[in-house]
Parts: C-alpha cells; structure tokens; sequence
C-alpha cells in the first residue's frame, strides 16, 4: 500500500484546501501569505498529534488506520495538540493518557491573522518566541529568509524537532534552547517580534529590543478564557502603541522562570451575601476580557461543581491571601463567600455594569500602550470619555 506522504499531488491538494479554508474565514489572505501556506506544508511538523477520546489523549499516526483521515485532520484548520503534561505525542504510548495539554500547533487561521498583523517583509530580521512545532517558523522563514528567523522555546525536546523539521523542508533559522522572554543573541535587534505564547504583561526585553518603527504581535492573557492578542508598533519615544485584534486567542502561557501557578486554597464556609449573577458569565470570551482588565495581576482562577452539582467559581489572590467562592444555588441567586481581606467579585461585578453602561465594547475597540515601567490599555467611549486599565 502506498504511504499517503509519498502521493505529492495530494499533498498539495491539502495545501491548497487549508489556504482556502482560512481565506473563507476571518482572514483575507495577502498572495505573499498565501504563499506561506501552499509553500510551506504543516504535515512535516506535526507527524504525529493527540486526538480525543473521551478524558484521554491518544497520539495518531499517519501510519495508524484512515491515513486519509489523519491528513484530513493535519490539513483542516485547527489547533493539533502535541503534548500533553509534558510528554510529546511521538513519546506517548499507544493507549495515550490523560492530563492538561501543554503544547500544541496553533489553528492556521489564527495563524494568519497574526503574520498578516506582524506584516513580515523580506530582509526584516524576526524573533519568534515560542518555537513549537517549528511550522509558524517556516511561515515566518518563507516571508523574511530563514537567515532572519530566530526561534526560541524553553523545551529541549521542541526545539531539537523543531530544527530538525525546519531543515527537513529546506530552512535554517536560528533555533534557541531557551527562555524566550529573557534569552536573546547579543545585540540582536529585531524588526518584528512574534509571540505564539501568552504572557500577563509583554516583557520590557522584548520592547527593547524592537527597533522603532517595528512591529509586535503578543497573546496577553490573564487567568480567565478571554485571552487577546495586541499588535504594537514602536515609536521613537520607545513607547510601543498599538490596538488589540478582534480574534479571541487561548495560547498556552510562556514557560519562563522558576516559579509556578499558585493553588487556589478552599474557602471555608461563612457569612454569604448574594452576587448579581453567576461567575459562569467569566466563560463568556466577549466578557472575560473586559473582566480580566478589572482583576489585579495575580488573582487566579479555579471552576467546578459545588455541592449542589452546580457551578462554582473560587478567586484567590496570593498577594494579600484574598479568596472568594461564588456557588450557584439550587434556588435563588448564587452565593458569594470571602475570607481574607477583600471581596474579589465585587469588582468583577462593576465590570460587568460598566460593560453593559458601555453598550458591550468588542475588544478591538481597546488600544495598548506599552513602555518598559507601564502596560495599560484604553477604550475612548462615543462620549469621549476614556477608560485606562493598567495591565
């Protein structure tokens, strides 16, 4: 039986269905960007991949049943998930596990929306934090020259397949083992820098090294759903400004230092006041990210079912030890319990009336500003009235 990645014209076929399907979406594709996705194939970085089923992960093959299916899923415009608690799906055994994905390749519509703002020419010199599976490099490297492509990832493993991969369809950028928000070659400064990562706040070392008139695309994201992504041009002040872009985007945080997630602690039960609404409106993506703007930097998240099978949301903040549960009732509003010194609901409730006074503001209605000691963003209402949250 022949093997499915020796058939060359059905593998261009592929390209050819993947690049039409994002031009059928969101993003109007540029021809030099749609020469990204029909040059550039995705089936050599993601060779195998986990599907789902049911709480597990089960790593496919090309080699596995329906090859044809298994191309079909490579080629459709979604994200692949290529690791899973840390263990890539080429290591996985064939029963596959269960666990919280770690890595993964992103949607190549959302892709796309991303190198279309970061507006890549030839000859611009291009840092990309968060090398992955190496295949938004190879966009990156078809636009700019692979001899202006510099990648970085903390994981070993991902950037050895990653150079590997990259080389296998005929380029060589620089693949860094390292902490993308610290770790750069001397002096290197950069036209454009991409992040396929999320961080809170955009590291100051990334802003410095931006030449000025160039161009920033970063996913910012808080511990709730709603993540963004900003794109930043900077100015020879040294302040990067720039606007958030209309597509929702989840992307995994950056792995960088030491320090890990803290744990939402139980809130014991006590004194209760009712909330306006139920903490499920922090799932809605055209709320959470209006909510995120009120929360302050370090409060996380944790979600589930209380005791009455219902959902249940606990904010905590290690800064001062704040915690506060918000459970849904079986009856009646749901129930707001605080220990600690502050109620970290009421401010989201806030946020929710000044969202719903503002007539629900889209997201790419907001600007950025970013220098080395502030990150804020702002929404200028109809009135004029501008609103500034710091990030």
């Amino acid at each position: 039986m022949t093997n499915i990645l020796d058939d060359e014209q059905r593998l261009l076929a592929a390209r050819v269905s993947l690049t039409q399907q994002i031009d059928r979406g969101s993003v109007v594709l540029s021809s030099r960007l749609a020469g990204a996705f029909l040059n550039v194939p995705r089936h050599p970085f993601v060779p195998v991949f986990y599907r789902r089923d049911g709480e597990r992960f089960i790593p496919w093959r090309s080699t596995d049943s329906d090859a044809e299916a298994w191309l079909d899923a490579v080629y459709a415009d979604d994200s692949l998930i290529t690791e899973v608690d840390g263990v890539h799906a080429e290591d996985a055994a064939p029963e596959g596990l269960s666990g919280v994905p770690t890595s993964s390749s992103t949607a190549p519509s959302l892709m796309a929306d991303m190198l279309d703002a970061l507006d890549v020419n030839e000859g611009d010199e291009v840092y990309e934090a968060g090398a992955g599976t190496g295949y938004n490099a190879g966009a990156l490297c078809f636009l700019a020259g692979d001899e202006h492509v510099t990648t970085v990832d903390r994981a070993e493993s991902l950037t050895v397949r990653a150079q590997r991969r990259l080389k296998g369809v005929g380029f060589d950028p620089l693949v860094i083992h390292g902490d993308a928000a610290r770790d750069f070659p001397a002096d290197a400064m950069y036209d454009r820098i991409i992040a396929t990562a999320s961080v809170r706040r955009i590291p100051p070392v990334w802003l410095a090294r931006l030449r000025t008139g160039g161009i920033m695309v970063v996913p910012v994201k808080g511990t709730l759903a709603g993540g963004s992504v900003v794109r930043l041009t900077k100015l020879p002040d040294g302040a990067a400004v720039g606007h958030v872009l209309h597509t929702p985007a989840a992307f995994m945080p950056l792995k960088g230092g030491t320090g890990t997630p803290a744990e939402v602690p139980a809130v014991p039960d006590g004194p209760c006041a009712d909330a306006e609404f139920s903490a499920r409106v922090l799932d809605d993506w055209t709320f959470s990210f209006f909510a995120q703007l009120h929360m302050a930097p370090g409060v996380v998240r944790a979600h589930g079912k209380n005791d009455y099978g219902l959902h249940v949301t606990t904010l905590f903040d290690p800064a001062d030890g704040s915690a506060t549960r918000i459970d849904d009732m079986p009856e009646g509003p749901p129930m707001v319990t605080t220990a600690g010194p502050r109620d970290l609901w009421q401010p989201i409730e806030a946020a929710r009336r000044l969202w719903q006074r503002l007539n629900r503001p889209r997201r790419e209605w907001f600007t950025v500003e970013a220098t080395i000691d502030e990150q804020a963003v702002r929404y200028t209402a109809p009135d004029g009235t501008v609103h500034r949250w710091t990030l």
